[in-house]
């Protein structure tokens, strides 16, 4: 919300005085009189002050700004500026009477023989704000400076109005004086008019004489002796009876005791829209905001012969006149100027409260009335002038906190004032108002481009002539075109009911009518479309037809249009209309009867002696049946369809017709209606007829949206933000979506990537890209399959939660934002503050003087009307959801919620609860480890199940709590706090495997740390932050890169981690081994050392599990090569966590780290330590029961045992074991622990060769794929897969071109370049694919493929899969090659199959040859001379 500086009226003031302060005390204080406007004269001085160059910086500000803020600080600049200048005149007993734009007049009113004195009082104060103000300059380069006027004698008052709204005008030839000092003044000067000059007492002033302008220039005071200022002060405030001298308040007005009748009359001087807000008790800084609105400016000029009092008249009869008519249109005369012998109306549409469509619209046609009736009514007028302009200007409080007034500032304001100079006598209206009132064009002239003061760029300038009917037919032609390359989304039901419309018709041989109902936006006119192109595909005849506003008020139009079409006169050249239509009505209309047309198709045929006959309803029955008759002989050799689009503007003559028609016709009829406008009764009577089927057309779903995002932007992947941003504004509307696409478009906001340009980047600050790429995109793309693909990703430094609406989505949300009361408006914008959820008592703070029952009561309102939403499910909530662009979700958050925040982030330390309740029984095999679990799973009662005991809530937390205070942080500039948050959102992301949102927080708190520096001694952060953060920050990208296939930069993050903890990792071999040593050592130092303070333990604590976290990572990343030297990195580093992890209080890590040396253990072929290994992680899981932390790491540990059974041949167990760690998963809810454990159920299954268990497996694996947009889960399944195809019998999970597609698009990517071991069985799951199919160049694409991956492979799960699927292609290959073609190679394949297995099974440890002859050979029954060397 807007402010309008220092105008803040403490909310604590009565009704009168904040009344008061929105009125001069010459309205306060007035005695009351008649209705009629009547003359009161008094005598006084009137002080005018001109603020010069703020025009000119309005004009710059219009020209540079690109947000609200701009304009927000353009209203800054302005009242802090003026608000100065009203408390200084105040301070010298001056009363205010307006502020108009940038011309501020106060008055002191006195009796005549104190004039002299009182003109030196106002002489003073001039010279003081002259001096203290008189000139201010902006960071923009334009300065402010002020020019000012004196005038003195006698001064005349009038009230005009009615009962209801009045006006106050100050007339005379004093008040011309000053405004003529005004202009005569040039900057920082002070000019008295001839008769100030006269009255004053000359001897104490320095002056020049303006003899040609009888004007003089005021220069300074003389002081000259016994003259002491104070004293005189005291003596001229014995003339002010109202002046304060208490110095609380500058006024006295303020001070009143409640009057209600005084109350009564001052509200009648204050605009509607602000005295609800002060009756709700708004605070006055709540009242101002920036929106878009319509100015009218009304200038009416009178000749100089008419009396002061006629004058009068004339402006309470045109003051009556111009409100009545403003209102109906939903605007408001907002005050009245007077110059010499004139006076102007300013009346503006759309304040806050009265917004409605189509304002331009209604602001023209307005105008037009007020300007026809000025000119014919209004006697004595002498020229009548009216500009409009709409734009975004500043509504709001302008002046100090004693006296202000509201008021609208912006460059359209400027603009509209400078029009009626520039095109006197007409009703004149920029560019903007001329296409935002979708008028017809004919009813505008364009005016020639003309010079404007100050105004840089005015723009194309038009006359508005007033409504005209067009000597024209509608035009064929619907408001959009369908687009051939993107099919229509989510509109099959809609589509069905047109089918079912063309069946009936087609059966019954009855007319049917569907209207499509739904909101602005909806795609009603993209329907239409679709439906145009399917019924001209099926060979019927279209009639397209789009109506608007202006064609409700034309009788008959919708039907003479249709029928124009029909006759296909509407296109033709009009002196060929009238032979066109002839050859059309021959044979089926009477010759005598083509002149009843003459009227209704702008034709000339000879007047009948029949017709001549008829008198007007028979002519027009007459010609109804003449249309029947028609269109009964076309329908019989062509099927009909009319479409109208905007059928709410059709008119009632036309609505009779068409009911009529559909009972005698057989035509197809669709239409689109607006449910917000009011239907006529004819319409209501068609739409409950039986042949009328009335179809409400729904939002989008969001994949739906989304896919239509990707078609807006030209790309095949959006970025998770960029999706939460299009979710969050567009609400299932289509047209939000295409306008904010557009909107990105303009603002430059989004940088494109190539898909298929991939690589390894060595740098974090570049990697938007590639993160984006890391997800899985399901958009096909348009057009041919060869064509190149496009991503796209948000610029680093743009902020979309700080990204403004485009104008026509701002205009749809304020107009909705305005229907509402003042109370649930407040509310409304208060929520805007804090967020798309926020909580009821947060909210309360935001909300002056509200108890938490009128804040629940106001509350429920607007969840009823669907403004709002609940959170929580257990509320109650609305039966569908229509929200608006700037619609909030509200969330009732217990204090308990926010404590779950210590459940799952990476850098908190947990304890395990009742650990000592527990029996420390300790397991010595699988099979009693197995038994331990369901024993422990089943002891309790279903109500208190284990699994549901320890439910998950990161993404409520994240969803609920994190990302709402980081965004709050954010924006407040809390970077230290913000940084913090931003680490836990990302932890939290991780946590959910949701990793490109992960990199979105980092990245966010990368930019909050500033860019790094090339010199580590030069590092300085923008923010301060801890070494322990620091090092969190560095665990977590590198976490993001491993997961994004940036293995180099992964491997350096996770190094530096370590480093900030205080844990070196070796660069060289050397290095390795000397710290192998000395992890050997420090293990045995290190249990014997005691516990120290508990604070110490519990930092040290956090400490190790980030170390362990790092440690964990490097060994994974070193683990993907198979050099010699990674494997001695990679076992390093898990000594090195295996030790940190025996540090640690809790169990969890601890088995975590042993399950993690097992599986290195087995990649390794390392078959003791693996099983060793295996045994202790059994042994120390007894203690993990009371954690979620716990429950994880057995879970992990059931996969890893799941996968040994695998290994060792003992399927079933695995399959047990495999099922019961899935379960866990599923309520962990850990999606890439389940995807994993899912992978080894499914080889075991696989294996056993139960493929219905394997098909159900996959499914359960396919929805946690698209749930979660992962490539790599999505290539393991796709991999098994191939496997169910290849040896499945004919089971079918996914296609084989579906596989094959993905692979094609992916492999590329920097994720699947870095998993050979997936890739392996991959590639040669496909040769194997296309040997079969003796497809020889494929396979040996795929086989080449292959071959390069073995080296890279160890033997893990899928590693040792691939491998053998890359020997049965050697087996494959020697088995079906021809002969005839490669003879010459077969003796080469066969070596090279047993160098390539002797290699893979030496690398790997040599007692890894029993379990592929046990498992994979026995079980695939794979037979051949290649084998039987194993």
């Amino acid at each position: 919300m807007a402010t309008g500086g220092r105008a803040a009226v403490p909310s604590l003031w009565p009704v009168e005085a904040r009344l008061a302060a929105l009125l001069p005390d010459l309205l306060v204080f007035r005695k009351p009189r008649g209705p009629e406007p009547e003359l009161a004269t008094a005598q006084g001085v009137l002080l005018g002050v001109h603020v010069t160059g703020f025009t000119a910086l309005m004009d710059r500000f219009s020209l540079t700004c690109k947000s609200e803020h701009d304009m927000d600080k353009l209203a800054h600049i302005f009242s802090y500026y003026i608000s100065d200048i009203v408390e200084h005149v105040l301070c010298f007993g001056g009363d205010i009477l307006n502020i108009t734009g940038n011309v501020l007049l106060a008055l002191w009113t006195v009796k005549q023989n104190q004039l002299s004195d009182i003109i030196t009082l106002v002489a003073k104060c001039s010279l003081e704000i002259q001096e203290k103000f008189g000139i201010y300059h902006t960071k923009e380069g334009q300065d402010l400076q002020l020019k000012i006027g004196l005038s003195a004698g006698q001064i005349s008052q009038v009230i005009v109005g009615d009962e209801q709204r009045q006006y106050l005008l100050v007339v005379g030839q004093d008040v011309d004086d000053v405004q003529l000092a005004q202009r005569l003044a040039q900057a920082n000067e002070i000019v008295l008019s001839w008769n100030c000059w006269k009255l004053c007492e000359q001897y104490m002033f320095e002056v020049e004489i303006m003899r040609e302008d009888e004007a003089v220039k005021l220069r300074d005071m003389r002081i000259i002796d016994p003259f002491d200022f104070a004293e005189h002060f005291d003596k001229c405030l014995d003339y002010l009876p109202h002046y304060q001298t208490s110095a609380d308040t500058l006024r006295t007005a303020l001070d009143l005791d409640p009057d209600s009748a005084l109350e009564q009359t001052l509200r009648k001087h204050v605009m509607k829209n602000l005295l609800k807000k002060i009756d709700e008790g708004q605070p006055t800084e709540y009242v101002s905001e920036f929106r878009t609105v319509t100015m009218v400016l009304v200038s009416l000029e009178f000749h100089k012969s008419a009396w002061v009092l006629h004058l009068c008249h004339l402006i309470q009869e045109a003051a009556l006149y111009i409100s009545t008519v403003i209102e109906k249109g939903g605007g408001q005369l907002s005050r009245i100027f007077m110059f010499e012998k004139g006076c102007m109306f300013l009346c503006v549409f759309g304040l806050p409260g009265d917004k409605k469509p189509d304002e331009c619209a209604h602001a023209l046609e307005s105008s037009f009335s007020i300007f026809s009736f000025c000119w014919e009514k209004l006697a004595e007028t002498k020229l009548v002038s009216i500009s409009i302009t709409n734009g975004p200007v500043f509504c709001g409080v302008i002046g100090a906190v004693a006296r202000h007034e509201y008021t609208v500032i912006g460059p359209k304001v400027s603009l509209v004032a400078r029009m009626i100079t520039a095109y006197p006598g007409l009703v004149s209206c920029d560019e903007v108002t001329y296409l935002r009132s979708m008028l017809p064009a004919y009813n505008f002239k364009k005016l020639p481009e003309k010079m404007m003061k100050n105004i840089s760029n005015p723009g194309k300038m038009y006359e508005y002539l007033g409504h005209r009917r067009c000597i024209m037919f509608g035009k064929r032609h619907l408001a959009r075109e369908r687009h051939k390359n993107h099919p229509l989304l989510d509109r099959e039901k809609e589509l069905e009911a047109f089918r079912m419309a063309q069946q009936g018709c087609l059966h019954q041989k009855k007319g049917h009518a569907v209207l499509y109902e739904g909101g602005k936006g909806y795609g009603k006119s993209q329907l239409l479309a679709e439906i145009n192109f399917l019924a001209q595909k099926e060979g019927h005849r279209v009639l397209p037809m789009k109506l608007k506003e202006t064609d409700f008020k034309q009788c008959f139009y919708a039907i003479q249009t249709l029928m124009a079409i029909f006759f296909e006169i509407d296109t033709c050249p009009a002196y060929y209309r009238q032979e066109c239509l002839h050859k059309q009505l021959c044979g089926m209309v009477e010759e005598p009867l083509h002149c009843l047309f003459n009227d209704l198709f702008f034709v000339k045929f000879p007047f009948s002696f029949k017709v001549s006959h008829m008198d007007d309803l028979t002519r027009q029955k007459k010609v109804k049946a003449c249309f029947f008759q028609v269109l009964q002989e076309a329908v019989r050799e062509t099927p009909l369809v009319f479409l109208i689009d905007e059928a709410q503007y059709m008119d009632a003559a036309s609505w009779e017709f068409l009911e009529t028609l559909l009972s005698s016709v057989p035509i197809i009829l669709v239409m689109t209606l607006t449910p917000t406008i009011t239907l006529c009764d004819c319409a209501q009577h068609f739409l409950q007829s039986s042949q009328a089927v009335l179809v409400p057309i729904l939002k989008l779903a969001a994949t739906s949206l989304l896919r239509m995002a990707c078609w807006e932007l030209g790309v095949v992947s959006i970025p998770q933000e960029l999706q939460i941003y299009l979710l969050h504004r567009c609400f299932g509307n289509p047209l939000y979506c295409e306008v904010l696409c557009q909107d990105l478009l303009s603002k430059d906001i989004l940088v494109f990537h190539d898909l298929q340009k991939e690589e390894e980047n060595s740098k974090w600050e570049t990697l938007s890209a590639n993160a984006v790429k890391s997800t899985m995109y399901s958009i096909p793309p348009a057009g041919s399959e060869d064509q190149e693909l496009y991503i796209c990703t948000v610029k680093d430094d743009v902020n979309l939660d700080t990204v403004l609406l485009p104008p026509l989505l701002k205009e749809i949300a304020v107009n909705q934002l305005d229907q509402l009361s003042p109370e649930e408006q407040l509310l409304v914008k208060c929520a805007a503050v804090i967020g798309h959820s926020f909580q009821i008592d947060l909210l309360q703070h935001l909300l002056p003087g509200w108890d938490k029952n009128k804040l629940l009561q106001v509350l429920k309102v607007l969840v009823d009307i669907h403004v709002f939403l609940w959170f929580n499910k257990s509320q109650e909530l609305p039966a569908e959801s229509i929200l608006v662009p700037t619609s909030i979700k509200i969330i009732e958050q217990t204090k308990e919620e926010k404590k779950k925040k210590s459940d799952s982030f990476q850098f908190q330390t947990k304890e395990c609860r009742n650990q000592e309740a527990f029996t420390r029984e300790h397991c010595r095999t699988e099979e009693e480890f197995l038994d331990q679990v369901n024993r422990k799973l089943a002891q309790t009662s279903p109500e208190k199940n284990m699994l549901t005991t320890k439910p998950c809530h990161c993404e409520e937390i994240l969803k609920l709590v994190l990302s709402p205070l980081t965004r709050h942080c954010l924006v407040i500039g809390e970077a230290t706090c913000a940084f913090y948050y931003l680490l836990e959102a990302a932890a939290a992301s991780l946590d959910l495997s949701d990793n490109y949102m992960a990199f979105f927080y980092l990245r966010k708190a990368s930019s909050l740390l500033g860019q790094p520096s090339a010199f580590s001694f030069l590092k300085k952060h923008k923010v301060k932050i801890c070494q322990f953060e620091e090092a969190t920050f560095c665990c977590l990208r590198s976490e993001v890169c491993f997961n994004m296939g940036q293995i180099t930069l992964a491997k350096k993050l996770a190094r530096q981690g370590l480093q900030l903890l205080k844990r070196s990792f070796p660069w060289t071999w050397f290095g390795v081994l000397l710290q192998t040593f000395l992890e050997k050592y420090w293990r045995s130092c290190s249990l014997s050392r005691s516990p120290g303070n508990p604070s110490e333990n519990k930092k040290k604590l956090a400490v190790l599990q980030q170390r362990v976290r790092c440690l964990s990572l490097l060994w994974q990343l070193y683990n993907l090569e198979t050099t010699t030297s990674s494997r001695r990195f990679a076992g390093l580093a898990t000594l090195m966590q295996k030790n940190s992890a025996e540090e640690l209080a809790s169990g969890a890590p601890v088995v975590s780290t042993y399950v993690a040396l097992s599986q290195f253990s087995q990649n390794m072929g390392d078959r003791d330590r693996w099983l060793h290994c295996e045994q202790v992680a059994i042994q120390k899981s007894s203690l993990c029961w009371f954690s979620r932390e716990g429950l994880l790491a057995t879970a992990q540990l059931m996969q890893a045992l799941a996968y040994t059974k695998l290994c060792l041949g003992h399927l079933d167990f695995s399959i047990k074991l495999g099922f019961q760690a899935h379960e866990i998963c599923r309520h962990l809810k850990k999606p890439a622990l389940e995807t994993l454990v899912l992978s080894v159920l499914f080889r075991s299954a696989f294996l056993k060769k139960k493929f219905d268990l394997c098909v159900h497996v996959l499914e359960s694996q396919w929805v946690l794929i698209s749930q979660g947009h992962d490539v790599l889960g999505l290539a393991c399944f796709y991999s098994a897969c191939l496997d169910l195809l290849l040896y499945g019998k004919g089971l079918l999970c996914r296609p084989f071109s579906e596989c094959l597609h993905f692979i094609q698009r992916y492999e590329h990517s920097c994720i699947l370049n870095s998993q050979s071991n997936v890739m392996l069985g991959v590639h040669s799951s496909l040769a194997m694919w296309f040997a079969q199919d003796s497809q020889w160049d494929l396979f040996e694409q795929h086989f080449s493929k292959a071959h390069q991956l073995v080296k890279r492979t160890n033997a893990s799960l899928f590693g040792s899969h691939g491998f053998v699927r890359f020997l049965e292609c050697h087996v494959l290959m020697l088995q079906k090659m021809p002969e005839d073609v490669f003879m010459h190679t077969l003796p080469e394949t066969r070596s090279q199959a047993l160098k390539d297995l002797t290699e893979w099974l030496m690398s790997r440890g040599i007692k890894m040859k029993k379990k592929f002859k046990n498992v994979y050979v026995k079980k695939n029954h794979l037979k051949g001379p290649l084998f039987s060397c194993i």
